[in-house]
């Protein structure tokens, strides 16, 4: 598979590029210029096939000359020591559980799998590679979790103003590690504005091999597809209708995920794409201009996103293939009340606890299921993508007792100082990345 920019058809670039130089120089993002069929491969595994076997089975066929089979194996143990679970509910509804991973969200996999491929392309270029994120409350953790100790590979991690918790001084390079936390006295956008910023200073990304870790490489959100596809490889022999997903959206790169599954040959009727009340892109996939709105707080913080970073991603689907896109993917809007009556009722009904995000994807899931035109006809499974325990007082409120907090995300609640405070300015951040070695 080779890739391009949503700007121009061409130049044409190899997965291994868009990994190690993830953003193109016209300003776009990477986006599959061709389709890879894989029906070959998962319709014939089975509910018993493991996460890794699948994952480790379709990655050298979808990124054939960029990964043979040893390294697809290579990647997926060094990556995977977790795996979604899928919990069929009733008739019409399953839930895709992605919160299994060490921070308790589904970003988990992507960064995992993004991980262990940028050390098997250091071990194989012999070029250290630096990976800049951007982080809000446990993202950060996350990236440390999957780039510690990785070989050749630095993890810078960029947090706005605020408390930075969950990381562990032990893994910084100020105690012989690999993990660099700098704070930004700014916003989050200052700190993915200085990513790019960072990247797009060509000097200086090529003498630190400098990509980034977010949803703007390629390489952290293509491998998101593959839980689609074990979730339709786990439920394929008992469905009885068609089948749907109901995803969270805010920054819209699950949505994406799922239309690359569907794109690389897996059968579906639709997608959910469920929001909160911050629906303005709600507009856009019903085929009007999007007109992006002030963001309203909600109890689905996730979701409060008023310009989705994924945007020209989504928009290049659409422009491919318009009429097709507007008849699968379905926006929904659901507000705070419906989400907290939604987790009290899924946990009387099917003891089963849900986070506020994975909540409003669950109710717009069952408001299709009972709409006249679907009505009796899908089979919809629910994305989980966050632990309950991440919005404990909220949840612990709707089921009416008190949830208990794994320890493992219990100390993600640790604050940790940064190992440098700086201004939201490009030579700042240069200076201080360039002091780590």
């Amino acid at each position: 598979m080779q890739f391009r920019s949503t700007k121009s058809q061409n130049p044409l670039s190899s997965f291994k590029d868009i990994v190690l130089h993830c953003l193109p120089r016209d300003g776009g993002l990477y986006v599959p210029a061709q389709t890879v069929d894989m029906r070959q491969y998962f319709l014939h595994m089975d509910a018993k096939t493991t996460y890794p076997e699948m994952v480790a089975a379709t990655v050298p066929a979808l990124l054939q000359g960029d990964l043979n089979p040893l390294a697809a194996n290579r990647i997926m143990q060094s990556a995977f020591d977790f795996e979604p679970e899928l919990q069929q509910l009733d008739g019409e509804l399953s839930l895709l559980t992605l919160h299994n991973g060490p921070t308790g969200v589904f970003k988990d996999f992507g960064v995992a799998f993004l991980a262990a491929v940028l050390e098997e392309l250091v071990k194989e270029n012999s070029r250290p590679v630096t990976v800049l994120s951007a982080s809000r409350g446990n993202m950060g953790v996350s990236m440390a979790h999957a780039f510690r100790e990785r070989h050749g590979i630095f993890s810078v991690i960029l947090y706005p103003s605020g408390p930075i918790r969950g990381l562990d001084s032990s893994t910084f390079v100020t105690s012989g590690g690999n993990i660099i936390p700098i704070q930004i006295t700014g916003t989050i956008d200052d700190c993915q504005r200085l990513i790019v910023e960072v990247i797009n200073d060509r000097p200086f990304a090529e003498r630190y091999g400098v990509t980034s870790a977010n949803a703007i490489n390629l390489g952290r959100l293509l491998p998101q597809c593959f839980y689609y596809l074990y979730a339709f490889m786990k439920i394929k022999e008992a469905l009885r209708g068609d089948l749907v997903f109901s995803v969270p959206c805010g920054n819209f790169g699950n949505l994406i995920a799922g239309l690359y599954a569907w794109k690389f040959g897996m059968p579906v009727k639709g997608y959910i794409a469920a929001m909160n009340v911050n629906n303005a892109f709600g507009e856009f996939i019903r085929g009007k201009r999007f007109v992006p709105r002030p963001v309203i707080a909600t109890n689905s913080p996730a979701l409060d996103i008023g310009f989705p970073s994924n945007y020209e991603r989504l928009a290049a689907f659409y422009e491919e293939a318009p009429a097709v896109m507007r008849n699968m993917v379905y926006p929904a809007s659901i507000g705070d009340e419906r989400t907290f009556i939604t987790i009290n009722r899924v946990y009387r009904k099917y003891g089963v606890v849900l986070d506020p995000h994975s909540a409003v994807a669950f109710t717009a899931a069952e408001d299709l299921a009972a709409s006249q035109e679907f009505a009796g006809h899908v089979h919809t499974v629910v994305l989980v993508t966050g632990h309950p325990a991440k919005r404990a007082a909220l949840v612990s409120r709707a089921i009416g007792k008190t949830i208990e907090i794994p320890p493992r995300l219990a100390r993600l609640q640790r604050q940790t100082d940064p190992i440098a405070i700086i201004k939201p300015e490009l030579e700042a951040l240069e200076g201080a990345i360039a002091s780590c070695f």
